[in-house]
């Protein structure tokens, strides 16, 4: 990227301060990470962390590549108070440019903390869509104070899909000073050279007779577990040779509800829990067709990598996901295990070639638009005219 001197002062870069509730594996965490790591080439800029809480295992990976992460120990939001003070002492230490917030928590104390010291430039970072389903009563609260001072604090709120902007206008939060800037994908990471998925189904005993499908995402309501594995009951039931594969935290036999939805398919057999991993790209690579199921997303990274890894897609109807995924005769309607597992029927049917074809048009569609080269470039301009606009 060009370097750009914003500052009027020559080769200073422009100081970015991401404030965020946690730094464990997640979708905003996650797309913090790349968005940092994207710019660490770029000298006319330098960013740093603040973690309200801890540390966790990206804040960790940050801190190994020489990047700057403060972690205040917030332990519940009954210690918000006293965070927001030591929030307020360490941003009048680092005077940073630009404060960069992500979530509700984050927007909120981090808003607050850098507008109370003079800080303008202030950009508000919204991942979710409709937290009614699955958000707690003080997320719902939080948001709502967010939307009545989102005219005052933020001067540009970011949204990760359209969906999710059009939501938040609608519950009050200022609608000129919205815009959508996308995920970002790391295709060299998703597709590392000489990697491949074999490992995966060799730990595994999955035959490559099989059709492997596969679900990447935590166990939380949200994700509607209960909708994907009664589909996949009914589509095993007719076909034996069908094989699922669930990834994500909590997804283990130790947890007694996900067995319990496993066991009343009668198709316990077809069913391999991984639990949370670190290597989602070979779980990715090891399978024939991904499933994304939620009853609300933003813009769902999951769906992306699986994509960027040239699967072919299924995927409910929440947030940027059909916009994603550009296939609308894949999509169904969230909550709805019988159409869901007619899509899984449907696709389980097709040739080989006809899958494999899918997954390369949506391949493509990540290469094109979605790259976090192009997003990065995309936040680095935003910062920029912030600036300049001073």
């Amino acid at each position: 990227m060009e370097y750009l001197d914003v500052s009027g002062v020559a080769g200073k870069a422009v100081k970015v301060v991401h404030v965020i509730i946690g730094l464990n594996v997640g979708g905003a965490e996650l797309m913090l990470k790349r968005l940092v790591e994207s710019h660490r080439e770029q000298p006319g800029i330098e960013h740093s962390v603040i973690s309200l809480t801890d540390k966790g295992v990206l804040g960790d990976q940050l801190a190994k590549q020489g990047v700057a992460v403060h972690c205040l120990g917030m332990s519940s939001i009954s210690k918000g108070p006293a965070t927001f003070f030591k929030l307020r002492k360490l941003l009048q230490t680092l005077r940073p440019d630009v404060v960069h917030t992500w979530m509700y928590h984050a927007d909120l104390l981090g808003g607050l903390a850098a507008r109370s010291i003079g800080i303008r430039n202030l950009v508000w970072c919204i991942r979710s869509t409709d937290i009614r389903k699955g958000g707690s009563k003080v997320t719902l609260l939080i948001r709502k104070l967010c939307a009545w001072l989102s005219g005052r604090l933020p001067r540009v709120i970011v949204c990760a899909a359209d969906a999710s902007r059009k939501v938040h206008e609608t519950v009050g939060y200022a609608p000129n000073k919205m815009q959508v800037i996308p995920n970002g994908f790391e295709l060299d990471k998703l597709l590392p050279i000489g990697s491949n998925g074999s490992r995966i189904r060799g730990e595994l005993g999955i035959s490559n007779d099989c059709t492997l499908m596969v679900s990447v995402g935590r166990y939380n309501p949200v994700k509607d577990h209960k909708t994907f594995i009664e589909a996949a009951g009914k589509v095993a039931a007719q076909h034996n040779d069908v094989r699922f594969m669930l990834v994500g935290r909590d997804l283990e036999h130790s947890n007694p509800q996900l067995m319990a939805l496993i066991d009343a398919t009668g198709q316990a057999n077809a069913f391999y829990l991984l639990g949370e991993r670190n290597d989602v790209p070979a779980c990715l690579q090891a399978s024939d067709i991904f499933c994304l199921h939620s009853v609300t997303e933003g813009f769902p990274n999951v769906l992306g990598e699986a994509m960027a890894v040239g699967l072919p897609c299924i995927t409910t109807d929440v947030g940027d996901a059909a916009y994603l995924l550009d296939s609308p005769e894949w999509v169904v309607p969230a909550a709805s295990p019988d159409k869901f597992a007619d899509k899984l029927d449907a696709m389980v049917s097709l040739p080989a070639a006809e899958r494999e074809a899918l997954g390369q048009t949506a391949a493509s569609r990540i290469r094109e638009h979605f790259t976090m080269d192009v997003i990065s470039r995309r936040y680095y301009a935003l910062y920029v005219s912030l600036i300049d606009a001073k």
